[in-house]
């Protein structure tokens, strides 16, 4: 029996948590998931491949960063229910540019390892802007604007994407392209918030939007009225 097929998926509901550590120094790095084909992949290339929970897809670690896991070992625990990876890390582990996604003392709320890499270039602004408000949902909403937006109750915040689309609108409208640009950022912006309330990554909006090439808009129309 393979390694796959001790694993109990359907106890597991098809995901099973891989705790990732630095080859060398045992140093936990990061914690993700796994479905069955990214345990496959994973054991086939020997680069590590997760699940995605947020973006809903399988991802290869470093696949837009280049920071790549080389797995040296894949270890299955006694319950069969959780996957350790040891890895040679290239690069760094954490989207922030640190080496452990673990980095901050949960007590003092000090923040224990420097960030070793700019990650902003290789994640893109949007991915980058993204998990800075997924960072801040449980900061003080008193100095912290998009805190007090998720902390908040929903309607406020639905109702500032109504405005500033409205003020994008009229930006359009006045042909005042800095007014536009502006307003274009204010508009991505609250709508990155609102997709954050509900647990949703942008890369899933993307992942939409690459379905629809090829479809006429009267077809990709269709389809959802189906």
């Amino acid at each position: 029996m393979s390694m796959v097929d001790k694993i109990d998926w359907k106890k597991m509901e098809g995901l099973i948590p891989v705790i990732t550590q630095d080859a060398t120094t045992n140093e936990v790095l990061m914690l993700a998931y796994m479905d069955e084909e990214a345990l496959k992949l994973t054991l086939e290339t020997k680069q590590a491949h997760y699940f995605s929970r947020s973006k809903q897809r399988i991802w290869k670690k470093g696949e837009s960063s280049g920071h790549t896991q080389e797995v040296a070992s894949t270890m299955v625990d006694c319950d069969n229910d959780t996957i350790l990876l040891k890895v040679n890390q290239n690069g760094v582990a954490c989207h922030t540019g640190r080496k452990s996604c673990f980095f901050t003392d949960l007590e003092s709320n000090e923040i224990k390892l420097d960030v070793e890499v700019n990650t902003t270039s290789a994640y893109g602004v949007i991915d980058t802007l993204y998990h800075v408000i997924e960072s801040r949902k449980n900061d003080d909403p008193s100095t912290s604007y998009t805190a007090k937006l998720l902390q908040g109750k929903e309607n406020s915040m639905l109702k500032k994407i109504v405005e500033e689309a409205g003020e994008f609108t009229f930006a359009v409208k006045d042909n005042d392209e800095e007014e536009i640009i502006y307003e274009a950022a204010d508009l991505l912006y609250h709508s990155l918030v609102a997709l954050s309330s509900k647990g949703i990554n942008p890369d899933r909006v993307k992942q939409e939007l690459s379905r629809r090439f090829g479809l006429s808009g009267i077809e990709e129309k269709n389809s959802r009225e189906k």
